[in-house]
């Protein structure tokens, strides 16, 4: 059984914290803070849950369904005024008045968009933690609500613009003619990038991207688009998981790959958002204009300004050319039911981050009255440290930044496993020149052989020419054209072998199955010659052997990777009701 935070004996001393999920007061926000899923597990961790009535009913939650999970269903006064409060979006100035001083307010607060907000919370003595706040680490991927949201974001701009285009996505042959199939481009492969970029592949179309992280285009070709490139070297990545802002060189060479692209592509999807500052302008006037009739720009960085010039936010335009604008900034909410499940989840494990931070800091504290069930924000925790915006009166707004370790390069590898040796071979040259002693003069052999050691290909060159016109000389004519034969063979061999690709080297075992037989054969037919090359035969069919076995179990080995479970369950099924049937008729058999 999970171990609670809150304990039978500090429930009654103190009483139970309560969480509150109040309905959401924002136009169009169909979202909700907690699923009832997530109740029950709020619970598990020791909290009583409050719940205002109908706050899930456009998530498709019913009050029932969280009454039925262990939550009390109540007014929306008495949700917001509980020791916790989720929220999906900013409470509004009334809303924020109920808030009791000393709460904790956990939801997607926008702090650094919106410094008012954060001066109302900071001054009703609230302690807020922003989800869109959470450092991008490894160890808080779980807790990443913006990357839950933007994962949504980008597959309902796929299916927004699937809509608002006037064509399949996927091309199609049919009687009435050659359809092709639809271009989209995608600029920005972050996580709604890349959630678009999927998406739109799934449903035929060709799909390219564009990112300034030159790093993320192993991403890009895996999800199957193609990776558009500029050709300037610059430093993208701003230490934090983000984009940074670009020079004007690499900016002009970007604007004009985009006004390429707005010519030949249906679709664009765009994603661009740097964080702390109005989304950078990506699509101008002029590229609209040069996009054909019933093409479709979906902006998902429309909340912030927008990467095209003429969207406009939470609205849906056309321009003169025809050319529609999607400007909607609630796409997580047009899935609301998908959107509140991994929302809640976010939220649920950053609660029980803090329950085990508290849980640690309080059993480490010893009091006379024993220990005090208290939720507390632990600072030392750089999760917990980013996500809060104001604690005890306290901005704690911009928090610290925290560096992102980069990608390991293996070409810095190479240069540091290149300098060691360089170091060493330095310090074998201080030991030998420190001892006094030189390493050619210690070995005369080593010396001739420093000397000499370039011509030795030609040495060897020449000497193999000698043996093979002594062998000429002195073998029989059969054995010069069994001889020519073999040598053939092996240039081909060669040349054959290795320009077969690496994921055919597993059938090409098989093939030499039948080679081998043939060896074996001509081996077989050595065995009487005498003692000597009978020898030679038996070692001869003994290799051959070894190559025509293995060959057979790797074969069996790769036939077996084609075969579903269901088949050997189907053959299985199939072996025991024909036993079956044998035994029954056995036995009428023996009945007559």
């Amino acid at each position: 059984m999970q171990q609670t935070l809150f304990t039978a004996t500090s429930q009654s001393q103190i009483g139970i914290p309560q969480i509150g999920i109040p309905k959401e007061s924002q136009k169009n926000e169909a979202r909700v803070s907690a699923s009832p899923a997530s109740v029950s597990a709020l619970q598990k961790l020791g909290f009583a849950v409050v719940v205002a009535k109908g706050a899930g009913a456009k998530a498709g939650f019913s009050d029932e369904e969280y009454q039925n999970n262990g939550a009390t269903i109540a007014t929306q006064n008495q949700a917001l005024s509980s020791d916790i409060v989720l929220v999906v979006n900013a409470p509004n100035d009334e809303e924020i008045k109920q808030l009791k001083k000393g709460a904790i307010l956990i939801g997607l607060l926008g702090i650094a968009h919106n410094k008012p907000l954060l001066e109302s919370l900071n001054a009703q003595g609230i302690n807020a933690l922003s989800m869109d706040c959470v450092p991008r680490i490894s160890r808080a991927q779980s807790m990443d609500a913006l990357s839950s949201m933007a994962n949504i974001a980008g597959y309902r701009a796929i299916i927004e613009s699937s809509f608002a285009f006037g064509r399949f996505f996927g091309g199609q042959i049919t009687a009435a003619g050659k359809i092709p199939p639809a271009k989209v481009l995608v600029i920005g492969a972050g996580v709604a990038g890349l959630a678009s970029i999927g998406t739109a592949n799934s449903l035929g179309a060709v799909v390219r991207a564009f990112d300034t992280r030159p790093e993320v285009k192993e991403q890009v070709q895996s999800m199957g688009a193609e990776f558009l490139e500029i050709n300037i070297e610059e430093e993208a990545g701003g230490g934090d998981g983000y984009a940074k802002v670009m020079s004007e060189a690499y900016i002009k060479a970007e604007m004009e790959l985009f006004a390429t692209q707005a010519k030949e592509v249906d679709i664009i999807i765009t994603t661009a958002l740097i964080p702390g500052k109005p989304a950078p302008k990506l699509i101008t006037k002029q590229m609209v204009e040069s996009m054909r009739q019933g093409s479709v720009i979906v902006d998902l960085a429309a909340q912030n300004g927008g990467n095209c010039e003429l969207t406009k936010a939470n609205e849906l335009i056309v321009s003169k050319n025809g050319v529609k604008i999607i400007g909607y900034t609630d796409l997580p909410s047009r899935l609301p039911t998908q959107s509140s499940q991994l929302y809640a989840t976010n939220v649920l494990n950053l609660l029980k981050l803090m329950c085990e931070k508290s849980q640690a800091i309080q059993e480490s504290k010893e009091s006379k009255e024993g220990k005090e069930s208290k939720l507390e924000i632990d600072f030392d925790d750089e999760i917990l440290r980013g996500a809060c915006v104001c604690k005890d009166g306290q901005i704690t707004f911009p928090p610290p930044p925290i560096k992102v370790s980069a990608t390991k390069n293996p070409a810095d590898d190479l240069v540091k496993s290149s300098q060691k040796d360089s170091t060493k071979e330095d310090l074998a040259k201080k030991d030998s020149a420190q001892s006094g002693v030189d390493s050619s003069k210690s070995c005369p052999l080593r010396k001739i052989w420093h000397k000499y050691s370039s011509y030795a290909p030609l040495g060897f060159g020449i000497v193999g020419i000698l043996a093979f016109f002594g062998i000429c000389a002195n073998a029989p004519s059969e054995f010069l054209s069994h001889f020519m034969v073999f040598a053939l063979a092996c240039v081909v061999g060669y040349y054959v072998v290795w320009n077969v690709n690496h994921a055919l080297h597993t059938p090409l075992m098989s093939v030499t199955n039948a080679i081998s037989g043939i060896i074996v054969v001509g081996a077989l037919l050595q065995m009487g010659e005498g003692s000597l090359i009978s020898a030679l035969a038996f070692v001869g069919v003994f290799i051959a052997s070894i190559n025509i076995f293995g060959g057979f179990f790797v074969t069996q080995r790769m036939l077996k990777m084609f075969r579903l479970d269901r088949d050997d369950k189907q053959e299985g099924k199939t072996t025991k009701s024909s036993s079956a049937k044998t035994s029954n008729a056995t036995k009428s058999g023996n009945v007559k």
